[in-house]
């Protein structure tokens, strides 16, 4: 049995939909963490920032727009650290 045009469509966007939620970081976040910039280390950022789109793909230590998931109220305590 074939779908219809549009049903097809509906069905198509329901999977880009259910897929970008499970790839986007702030869906990811478990409750009791926050998003910490400026203190992931070259290859061990969380997630996409700085024109990449994977985790791991940070270039240098300490950079301000790359992140880590780390535990509410850990990040203002480690230099260079601020809640993004």
């Amino acid at each position: 049995m074939q779908l219809s045009k549009s049903l097809q469509t509906v069905a198509a966007l329901a999977v880009f939909v259910t897929g970008a939620a499970m790839i986007a970081p702030d869906v990811q976040a478990k409750e009791g963490f926050e998003k910490c910039t400026g203190i992931a280390k070259a290859g061990q950022n969380d997630c996409a920032a700085n024109g990449h789109s994977c985790a791991g793909k940070a270039k240098k230590d300490g950079d301000p727009k790359e992140w880590l998931y780390i535990p509410t109220g850990t990040c203002n305590k480690i230099v260079g650290g601020s809640v993004k």
